[in-house]
């Protein structure tokens, strides 16, 4: 490297080393980087004003306070040169690797220069969009490895997380729960109180009269180490979003939850939520805080608490509340319906909301007798009720057998080689797209739109392989219909359907549009027959009845104009 000395160059060192660099075994350590920039400047007469380092920062994105710091005193002109050890510690992602390196530092006239791939700002750098792609490769594949590793903890059901309050992690067993001496039996106290029936602002105000610190300051005074913005949210008081996150925690029964969120992207901290059945779950991993006994209770009680406008006589009382959802949108059905000639219940009717006309796709047709959904699952239960032990028993052999079957295995192994393969073709879309950027090829905004929508797909994918990579638990099949079928045999009969009975063998419905006979445009009343896709999952075992297109018979009442919908509260 040419240096000039037209000026004199007053240096700030930058020096930036990641959590994971560091667990490799890295020979850029802070320390390294800082006596290489100190060696340098000694040697060659420049004045070393500074240097601002990011210990345990990736290089994903640029929002790190040493950096920032580094940039703001730039602007002050304390400093007109700015030396890293190579360009990935300036940072690995490309686009804003490259905007600070040859845009922001030559436009404020700052030199910037690393001392080992060589990368200079007053000369020509051929290379430097292979250096940038080559180093977002190296991000890429690190974040990769990360999940892979913690793919196999989870599975394995290690807890490679954050202790939650109430546990720590086993001195002799790193990724292994133990209660907390000091915060495992507030917990306890949380639960008692919950299944005796307190509501969590109850709980939330004892805690707080009793001097009980809460979760986050008990973490940063005694348990974890905070940065200063980490520390300033912990407050003084117990609450009762807190309580309830505790009570509705199922780690306090012993089982290892995690995987809940995900990163949008390699390149970004925000996280977004994980569909539930995505977790990663592990029973018994560790020693239980509360028994199922007491956790049933709690949950039994958990917004008991709260305003019930079904306690009005005026309000329709749907006992499918938080059941019964859209099958094409996933969104929660509502009551709606009219009275006609005195008669409220026929003309009451479950419907999904996204019906309106400015909405697109709209959910058209998803929409179901009250009474109708009432009778059907009514009618399924009381024929599950009714089988004998052999009939159980030969479902759940018939079940294992499909599973277990040549056709299946093999289906899950072509769908498992498909996706691996489609994942390796993304790879190397991705990393085409950044030699066509790089080379002028392809803009910013279509390359950002394209890998955007290609690492949609990727985790997508990431998230089917995992899937069927898992073994066939021919064991589980078996206890989680042995669960499912105890509860059945507590009931002989039902004559009518409630909502504890419904919610106790019933996890969710998912109903469709109307099927309209062929010839007809539109169901108009109920003396018209008709299909309607209905799917019923049950507790612990699912979907049951394959067959999920139910025929609806004539029901002679009234006939009138479909009633405008009304939605009730």
């Amino acid at each position: 490297m040419t240096t000039r000395t037209a000026r004199r160059k007053l240096v700030f060192g930058y020096l930036r080393l990641s959590k994971e660099e560091a667990l490799r075994g890295e020979s850029s350590s802070i320390s390294t980087q800082r006596q290489m920039i100190a060696n340098f400047c000694e040697q060659n007469g420049f004045t070393l004003i500074k240097t601002f380092s990011d210990d345990g920062w990736s290089g994903g994105n640029f929002d790190r306070p040493g950096f920032r710091a580094m940039i703001e005193e730039l602007s002050q002109g304390k400093a007109n040169t700015v030396i890293t050890k190579d360009l990935s510690r300036l940072g690995r992602n490309m686009r804003d690797a490259s905007y600070y390196a040859e845009e922001y530092f030559p436009e404020n006239n700052i030199h910037f220069f690393t001392l080992s791939d060589h990368f200079d700002t007053e000369q020509e750098n051929i290379m430097a969009p292979f250096q940038f792609a080559l180093n977002e490769v190296y991000l890429r594949d690190g974040s990769r490895k990360v999940k892979e590793a913690l793919k196999i903890r989870r599975n394995s059901g290690q807890y490679c997380a954050c202790p939650p309050y109430g546990y720590r992690k086993d001195e002799h067993q790193k990724n292994h729960l133990v209660p907390d001496e000091t915060t495992g039996p507030v917990v306890q106290r949380i639960f008692a109180q919950a299944a005796k029936g307190d509501s969590s602002r109850k709980i939330a105000m004892d805690l707080n009269e009793d001097g009980v610190i809460p979760p986050l300051k008990y973490r940063v005074l005694y348990r974890d180490e905070f940065c200063d913005r980490g520390a300033a949210r912990m407050s003084d008081t117990w609450n009762q979003t807190t309580v309830k996150r505790i009570l509705k925690n199922r780690v306090y029964l012993g089982h290892t939850i995690l995987g809940k969120s995900k990163k949008v992207s390699v390149k970004s901290h925000k996280k977004v939520p994980v569909p539930k059945d995505k977790w990663a779950v592990t029973e018994n991993t560790h020693e239980a805080l509360v028994s199922e006994e007491v956790y049933d209770k709690a949950q039994k009680f958990l917004g008991t608490a709260s305003r019930d406008y079904r306690a009005y006589d005026h309000v329709r009382k749907s006992i499918f509340s938080g059941v019964a959802v859209c099958g094409r949108c996933g969104h929660a059905l509502c009551s709606c319906g009219t009275v006609y000639k005195g008669k409220r219940d026929e003309y009451w009717f479950l419907s999904c909301t996204h019906q309106r006309q400015d909405i697109v796709n709209r959910c058209d047709g998803v929409r179901i007798r009250y009474a109708d959904l009432l009778e059907l699952v009514r009618r399924e239960l009381n024929e599950l009720i009714a089988l004998s032990d052999e009939q159980r028993q030969g479902i759940v052999d018939a079940l294992m057998a499909q599973e277990t079957s040549d056709e299946t295995i093999n289906g899950r192994k072509r769908r498992l080689d498909q996706a691996q393969a489609r994942q390796i073709t993304i790879d190397r879309m991705i990393g085409k797209l950044y030699m066509d950027n790089a080379n002028g090829d392809l803009s910013d905004d279509r390359l950002h739109r394209m890998v955007g929508e290609l690492e949609a797909e990727s985790q997508q994918l990431e998230e089917l392989i995992a899937e069927l990579e898992l073994p066939v638990e021919t064991e589980r099949i078996q206890k989680n219909y042995d669960q499912f079928f105890r509860l059945v045999q507590q009931y002989t009969s039902i004559e009518e359907l409630d909502r504890e009975t419904l919610t106790t063998f019933v996890e969710r419905i998912e109903v469709g549009p109307k099927i309209i006979p062929e010839g007809k445009r539109k169901v108009t009343h109920r003396n018209q027959p008709f299909q309607q896709k209905v799917k019923i999952f049950y507790k612990f075992i699912g979907e049951l009845n394959q067959k999920s297109v139910r025929n609806f018979p004539q029901v002679q009442q009234d006939q009138k104009p479909e009633p405008q919908q009304a939605v009730s509260m």
